[in-house]
C-alpha cells in the first residue's frame, strides 16, 4: 500500500473529465490537481513553451510527494510526455498513448477516427501513436473547435450544439468503427455525440476513462493503491481561482470546496 497522492495537471478545465474518471475507479485516492488557467489554450504555444511550462507543474507537483503523474491535456501529452518521463523517479502518463490503445482494443476493421482541437489534429500525434503500435491502421481526423466553447458556456444539449454535432462528425458515419474524444472537454459531449452515432456501429473512446485504467493497473502492478478510507482532493491553478472552480464543478460533476492559485516561478523547472 502506498497512501502518496498522485498528480494530475492540465492546461485548465478540461483535465477534470480525466480526474473524474479516475475517482470513479480509484475512490480511495488522493489527487493534487493542477490548472495552468493563466497560460491556457495550450494548443496555440510552441513545443518549447509547453515542455517548459510543464516541467514547472511537474517540480510543484512534485513537492506533493506524488507517487504518479497524469498529464491529462492532448496538446501536453503531444508535447512535454517523453521530457517528463525522463526526468522523474515517478510514472508519467498521458491521454494520447492510453486513448490510442483503447481505440485499437475496439476497433473491429482498423478504421479509427480522432476529433480534437486544430492543434492536435495538425500535429498528426495520434495517427502517429497509433500506427506505432499497428501499421496498418487507416486513420480519420476531424478538429472540432467549436466543441469547447459550446461546453464552456454550458450549452451541452443546446440545438445549436446538435446541428455542431452533425457538421463535425456526420463524414465518419460508415467511414471508421471507432472514434476517440481527442480533447479533454469533449467527454461532457459524450452522451449527445453517442446518440447522434447510435446505429452506426461507432465505438467511442473516451482517453479519461482509459487513462483510469491504465493508471489502476500501473498501480495494482506496484502494489501502490491507497487504503485511506477518506480523501481530500487539492485544485491549485495560476490564475483565477474562482472561476476556476465554478466552471470546475460542471466538469468535474460535483463540488470543488477550495483552489488555491499558485506562482510557479517560485518552483521553476528542477
Amino acid at each position: 500500500m502506498d497512501n502518496r497522492g498522485i498528480g494530475i495537471f492540465d492546461s485548465g478545465f478540461g483535465g477534470l473529465t480525466v480526474l473524474k474518471e479516475i475517482k470513479k475507479i480509484l475512490p480511495g485516492e488522493k489527487v493534487y490537481y493542477f490548472g495552468d488557467t493563466a497560460r491556457l489554450p495550450y494548443g496555440s504555444k510552441s513545443r518549447e513553451n509547453i515542455v517548459n511550462y510543464s516541467q514547472e507543474i511537474a517540480e510543484f507537483l512534485k513537492t506533493k510527494d506524488i507517487k504518479a503523474l497524469v498529464i491529462a491535456c492532448n496538446t501536453a501529452s503531444a508535447m512535454a510526455l517523453e521530457a517528463l518521463q525522463g526526468k522523474y523517479d515517478f510514472p508519467v502518463i498521458g491521454v494520447i498513448g492510453a486513448g490510442s490503445r483503447g481505440a485499437l482494443k475496439v476497433s473491429s476493421g482498423g478504421r479509427i477516427g480522432v476529433i480534437g482541437t486544430k492543434g492536435t489534429v495538425n500535429s498528426g500525434v495520434y495517427e502517429r501513436e497509433i500506427k506505432k503500435i499497428k501499421a496498418d491502421v487507416e486513420v480519420y481526423a476531424n478538429s472540432c473547435p467549436l466543441f469547447v466553447p459550446l461546453v464552456e458556456e454550458g450549452m451541452i444539449e443546446d440545438e445549436i450544439t446538435k446541428m455542431v454535432i452533425e457538421r463535425y462528425l456526420s463524414n465518419f458515419k460508415g467511414r471508421v468503427d471507432s472514434l476517440i474524444l481527442g480533447c479533454t472537454h469533449y467527454p461532457i459531449l459524450g452522451d449527445i455525440i453517442r446518440r447522434y452515432l447510435d446505429g452506426t456501429g461507432i465505438e467511442v473512446v473516451n482517453p479519461a476513462i482509459e487513462v483510469a485504467k491504465e493508471l489502476k493497473e500501473l498501480l495494482e502492478e506496484e502494489d501502490q493503491l491507497s487504503d485511506m478510507a477518506e480523501v481530500h482532493d487539492e485544485f491549485y491553478v495560476s490564475d483565477s481561482p474562482n472561476h476556476f472552480r465554478e466552471l470546475g464543478e460542471m466538469f468535474l460533476g460535483s463540488e470543488i470546496e477550495k483552489v488555491q492559485k499558485i506562482n510557479l516561478e517560485e518552483y521553476g523547472r528542477g
